[in-house]
């Protein structure tokens, strides 16, 4: 039996400090990496990416740690299909693994997470005697979170000091968070109403030929064209409870503006 969700979020937002709330936010990629950097110290940081949006930089992630898993004859494969789903249960059966490998291998001595992520030195590591047992691994990587914690509160006391806005660290990082979830949204909502207005400049130019092959139809009601044509417009001009009707001139506003785009 491997450990829980709750022990797995609480190991890997002390190893790495951050501050993830749910497994499959692993799926990204960066935690697999930078945990592994923990132990290696030698995986590229400066390539991963853990404020990532899209799933171009998953994927960026995880070929960096296939390239680690490579580098270091690491006999796992990496089910990258699904970890990137972000789904609960596969990265939490990955998350698992993670962790008993980290156990057997994690070296000791510090690790500054945060350094290693602004592309600092590698950890300097542990040497120890061979035949060393699993029992004084935990040790060691006891001592390491203690550390790096320390680390990190001194570091966070200072910033606090600095500041001198009468904010502690934990209400400036909240604040940081969600305007950065403030500028996101923005950024999906305006994404939304330009593929919005790039289908509805679609519809619009349907409808016009639509009107003109009508006219031109006209007096053949009984035509099979002229048939299809009056079905294809009723499905245009069928609405929906709830749907307004735009005010008129702005339906075409963007229609040429996208014409040439593929979404």
């Amino acid at each position: 039996m491997g450990e829980s969700r709750t022990e797995l979020l609480a190991w890997v937002n002390d190893l790495l400090q951050i501050n993830y709330t749910k497994v499959e936010q692993a799926g990204t990629g960066a935690a697999y990496c930078q945990i592994m950097d923990s132990i290696f110290g030698d995986v590229h940081m400066s390539k991963v990416k853990f404020e990532t949006k899209h799933e171009y930089e998953y994927v960026a992630n995880f070929k960096v740690l296939q390239h680690t898993f490579d580098k270091h004859k690491v006999d796992k494969v990496i089910p990258v299909d699904r970890l990137m789903k972000c789904k609960f249960q596969d990265n939490l059966e990955f998350m698992q693994w993670v962790k008993r490998f980290w156990d057997q291998n994690f070296p000791g001595g510090a690790y500054d997470a945060l350094q290693r992520r602004k592309g600092g030195a590698p950890p300097v590591k542990t040497v120890r005697a061979g035949g060393a047992t699993a029992a004084r691994r935990p040790a060691a990587a006891a001592t390491a979170r203690s550390t790096s914690r320390t680390t990190a509160m001194s570091g966070r006391g200072s910033s606090a000091s600095a500041s001198g806005n009468g904010l502690d660290h934990h209400s400036s990082s909240m604040i940081i968070e969600l305007n950065k979830q403030i500028s996101e949204l923005k950024m999906s909502v305006d994404s939304l109403e330009k593929e919005r207005d790039f289908y509805f400049g679609k519809l619009r130019d349907i409808e016009i030929m639509v009107q003109e092959q009508l006219e031109l139809a006209e007096g053949h009601d009984d035509a099979p064209e002229y048939v299809c044509l009056k079905e294809i417009q009723t499905i245009l001009y069928s609405t929906e409870e709830g749907f307004e009707i735009p005010p008129e001139g702005e339906e075409g506003l963007v229609a040429d503006e996208y014409d040439d785009e593929t979404f």
